[in-house]
């Protein structure tokens, strides 16, 4: 597919034009960043990995009614995808305590939550995507309360979806972030699930042995990411499970 017009470049992904209107071609790179951007590398395959693992959860959402941007893969590393304008918000839904949650509340990692915990952060690079309430969310007018409520039930509706099938091939779904989109038909607005859902969104950890297999085996230097995503993907079956660690992107069609 011919390349379009370049809208937008981000830490890992880019977006361009799609070829009918409504619609846009995301580009998923091999580039890992940790920290707010502080720690970066290029990872061979990442990317490939991630539209692979993002195209089969979107898939299985769509499947089940949870609505979201994506339309199909087109190739190793895009996928087609349903414009939106994107609420500027991370939606975070945590099952175990880990990564900030225990920094700010000093409970130690891996601690069962008592229920799913939904957090909300603005997106802002510059200012590290803080923290933000609901309080600030209506003042601010990122969203309304019909909005909260909706996003709300999506993200748990996400949650219980992805806490199945990863505790299906032993993997604990110790937390995600999930982006919202509003699309338009007329005057009627409905919320979407965008942006992707991978490894690099996912906090996974094997069940059996705690091993990590999401983003901290970057952010923390415990081995080899294309490994530890490769085993997601194969678990999932999206891979063979003869198959080796991607480092070249011809593995995959």
């Amino acid at each position: 597919m011919a390349r379009r017009k370049k809208i937008y470049e981000g830490k890992a992904k880019i977006l361009y034009e799609g070829p009918e209107p409504g619609t846009i071609v995301q580009y998923f790179k091999d580039d890992a960043t940790a920290f707010n951007a502080q720690k970066k590398d290029v990872i061979e395959g990442k990317g490939v990995l991630n539209n692979r693992l993002s195209e089969f959860f979107m898939t299985g959402l769509n499947q089940i009614g949870v609505p979201t941007h994506f339309i199909k893969r087109l190739n190793m590393r895009e996928q087609l995808v349903r414009q939106c304008e994107i609420i500027p918000l991370e939606v975070i839904v945590r099952n175990y305590a880990a990564g900030t949650m225990s920094k700010r509340l000093g409970i130690d990692e891996g601690t069962q939550l008592p229920r799913p915990i939904v957090e909300y952060c603005y997106k802002d690079d510059s200012l590290g995507d803080p923290l933000v309430t609901e309080e600030h969310i209506a003042a601010f007018g990122w969203a309304s309360q019909q909005d909260m409520e909706d996003i709300l039930s999506l993200a748990l509706r996400v949650n219980d979806f992805l806490s199945g099938i990863m505790m299906a091939v032993g993997i604990r779904l110790v937390d995600f972030k999930i982006e919202i989109g509003r699309v338009y038909d007329g005057d009627f607005q409905r919320l979407i699930i965008a942006d992707e859902i991978s490894p690099d969104s996912c906090r996974l950890w094997d069940i059996e042995t705690g091993q990590k297999l999401d983003k901290d085996v970057f952010r923390r230097d415990l081995g080899s990411l294309t490994d530890a995503y490769t085993e997601v993907a194969r678990r999932l079956g999206v891979l063979p499970k003869t198959s080796t660690p991607i480092t070249k992107p011809t593995l995959i069609n």
